[in-house]
């Protein structure tokens, strides 16, 4: 069994149990119908977690946007644009940049262009601008990250949980990272543990299914994390620099990142590059002109003519954002895409899963059938 070891900081405990109780009264207020919840006439998945950050909601999004995608399902996609540098509902266009609507949705809306991706802070206001389109009507909503906005009674919850720090062992925010009590798990009909490791062994898949201690309707299900090719961030600055195959084991490397959980891709990077250096901002960091001076001068002075700086997708949308960005640095900086891997041979059942929940509960009678 992987060894986990999960800080608690004990002296902020007194704190959690007041931030607790709160949070306790919320979610009873939802229970006794006080506070209302409102339900759709359209399939809505929620993508959520009881953590703050760190467990990979973004590629599970993208995946369950391919998957949708490629049933023949109009897709739209609703976030609150977190850091983003507007207000209100935006529907994201070719237009759209990472401080108009969050790094995450610009992230999905330039890989996924034909689905609809919208930002609003207010989930209800949002998905009701969502139902107004046509050409087509969305015929199913995925709402990220919004398991505790319970004013939407979503139709199929799914609850990520980092394979590395489970909710069961973790304590609520500030002495831990929880948001609420691992109680809140009972809303969630589907659970994921994610960034399971390579070598995660069988017995390893026992032990956390226990540890978690799930209901009968509760469907379990691991991932992991398995990354792309390097990709080019600008490919038009590219022109003067032929190209060449990308961490050939030649390269020296500056690794950029913005993120939650930089570890595995600095073990992953590592693999490949000649040399490494890091530069680890917080995360969905806002860089500045500050932050990129710096870059700038690291970058210079790595030794050899291959240098390469890899950032991940997410810092690649804040990093073309900015404007102040040299055009000398453009040509060098790749971003690694990442996708999710279902283990256990459960791919097809968890696809299943989701596509028959979209057709069950779908009012368009013209939606692909199996």
């Amino acid at each position: 069994m992987t060894e986990r070891t999960v800080p608690i900081h004990r002296w902020l405990l007194p704190l959690s149990w007041i931030y607790g109780g709160g949070v306790w009264l919320r979610n009873k207020l939802f229970d006794w119908k006080i506070l209302q919840s409102k339900s759709f006439d359209v399939p809505v998945i929620c993508i959520g977690n009881l953590t703050v950050g760190g467990t990979g909601k973004t590629p599970h999004t993208e995946y369950l946007i391919r998957l949708l995608q490629q049933a023949g399902l109009n897709v739209a996609v609703l976030s609150r644009g977190y850091k983003r540098k507007s207000k209100g509902y935006i529907l994201a266009d070719a237009h759209s940049n990472a401080t108009q609507i969050g790094d995450e949705p610009y992230q999905m809306k330039e890989k996924f262009p034909q689905a609809r991706i919208a930002v609003d802070v207010d989930r209800r206001h949002g998905i009701s601008q969502l139902l107004e389109l046509d050409n087509p009507r969305p015929d199913v909503i995925l709402l990220d990250d919004a398991f505790q906005h319970r004013y939407v009674q979503a139709g199929l919850n799914i609850l990520l949980t980092d394979y590395n720090r489970l909710f069961t062992e973790d304590s609520l925010l500030p002495a831990g990272r929880l948001r609420e009590p691992a109680s809140g798990k009972t809303r969630a009909q589907i659970i994921i543990v994610t960034k399971c490791p390579q070598d995660i062994k069988p017995i390893d898949f026992n032990i956390t299914g226990k540890q978690l201690s799930l209901y009968p309707f509760q469907q379990l299900y691991f991932t992991r994390i398995r990354y792309g090719m390097p990709v080019a961030v600008f490919p038009q600055a590219m022109a003067d620099r032929p190209l060449s195959k990308v961490l050939s084991g030649e390269e020296h490397v500056l690794l950029v990142t913005g993120i939650a959980s930089p570890q595995p891709l600095v073990e992953e990077v590592k693999l490949y590059a000649k040399s490494l250096r890091q530069f680890s901002f917080s995360d969905h960091h806002d860089f500045n002109e500050k932050d990129l001076r710096l870059i700038e001068k690291e970058f210079s002075q790595m030794e050899g003519c291959q240098r390469l700086i890899i950032t991940t997708e997410k810092d690649a949308a804040r990093l073309k954002a900015q404007p102040a960005l040299s055009e000398d640095l453009k040509p060098y900086i790749y971003a690694i895409p990442i996708e999710v891997e279902i283990l256990l041979n459960q791919q097809e059942s968890f696809n299943q899963n989701i596509i028959g929940y979209v057709r069950k509960n779908s009012r368009n009678s013209s939606l692909p059938q199996k």
